[in-house]
C-alpha cells in the first residue's frame, strides 16, 4: 500500500526557532485514522501540554470521516501522546524555562503504518527574526530558478 501520509505544520517554522524534536505515538479513534489519511488535518492554533505527567495536544483539528456513522469523532477533542517517562521527564524540565513552548510540527505514517507525530520544543521569533527567514526563502527559490 503506497498510502504514505505527511501532514505539516508550515507556519511552525516561521513562527518558531525549534530546539529539539521528538517522535509520539498518537491515542486515536478509527475515524480520526481514516480521515487522516484522507489529509484532512488542520494544525491551526495547536500546541501541547503537560497534565499529570502525560503530554495532550490541544486544537488539533481533524476532519469528520466523510462516510462515517452517528459514531464519527469529535474533531476537536483533546488527544493523547505517547512518549516515554524520561522523555517527559525532559520535556518539561525545558518548558519551564522562559519561552518555550511545545508545538506539533508534522503528522506522518511509519512504516508499520502506525500514525506518528513529530513535536518540537520551540521558542518564539521576533519579528526581524520572521524578516530574515522571508529573506532566506526568497533567496533560495531564486537560486532554485537560476539552476533550472
Amino acid at each position: 500500500m503506497a498510502n504514505q501520509l505527511s501532514i505539516k505544520n508550515r507556519s511552525a517554522y516561521y513562527e518558531y526557532f525549534i530546539d529539539a524534536t521528538y517522535q509520539a505515538g498518537l491515542v486515536l479513534l478509527g475515524t480520526e485514522v481514516k480521515s487522516l489519511r484522507d489529509g484532512r488535518a488542520s494544525f491551526n492554533d495547536s500546541y501541547c501540554i503537560i497534565h499529570k505527567g502525560e503530554i495532550w495536544i490541544k486544537s488539533l483539528h481533524i476532519a469528520p470521516y466523510s462516510h462515517g456513522t452517528v459514531n464519527n469523532h469529535d474533531p476537536d477533542r483533546d488527544r493523547k501522546l505517547l512518549l516515554q517517562k524520561r522523555e517527559i521527564k525532559k520535556i518539561e524540565a525545558k518548558l519551564k524555562e522562559k519561552g518555550y513552548t511545545l508545538i506539533p510540527l508534522r503528522i506522518y505514517m511509519n512504516d508499520r503504518n502506525l500514525v506518528k507525530i513529530e513535536i518540537g520544543l520551540a521558542k518564539g521569533k521576533k519579528l526581524y527574526d520572521k524578516r530574515e527567514s522571508i529573506k532566506k526563502r526568497d533567496v533560495e527559490r531564486d537560486l532554485k530558478k537560476y539552476l533550472k
